[in-house]
């Protein structure tokens, strides 16, 4: 497979597993300013359900991602400051990923912490992230 084609695919699962990651915490907004218990019921199901529609997407985005570093080799990594930069970045999101799910556990037993400004803070902390990662892998700025 051609490295324009494990690119493009990695972008595609990028940006699907992005989507996962910024609608999942807009539904615990939602979920932690319900007080009805079939609305809870019906978020639990709703944030379970995405979270593991999604996941996939992450790990396909880390497959294709970590053969585009094989396909360019070792020098190339080596040699790619800004690439090294972007994977901490990359590691924080994979961090947030699990979060999410533990968040959603919490929501599932009924021991909700936060409030609903705290998971719309929580749903913004993302953006800058893949803003980041973006401007790292088109830019390389070093």
């Amino acid at each position: 497979m051609s490295v324009l084609w494990i690119k493009a695919l990695h972008l595609f699962f990028m940006v699907a597993w992005m989507a996962g990651i910024f609608y999942l915490p807009r539904l615990f907004v939602y979920h932690a300013s319900s007080q009805s218990q079939a609305v809870h019921e019906q978020f639990v199901i709703m944030e379970r359900r995405l979270w593991f529609f999604v996941t996939p997407f992450a790990l396909l985005t880390l497959v294709f991602g970590v053969w585009l570093i094989a396909a360019y080799g070792m020098d190339w990594f080596r040699a790619s400051g800004w690439l090294h930069t972007k994977l901490l970045l990359i590691l924080a999101m994979y961090g947030y990923h699990f979060y999410l799910y533990k968040l959603l556990k919490q929501f599932a037993s009924g021991a909700n912490r936060h409030s609903s400004r705290f998971y719309r803070f929580l749903n913004e902390a993302p953006v800058l992230v893949l803003l980041a990662i973006i401007v790292l892998a088109v830019v390389k700025p070093w």
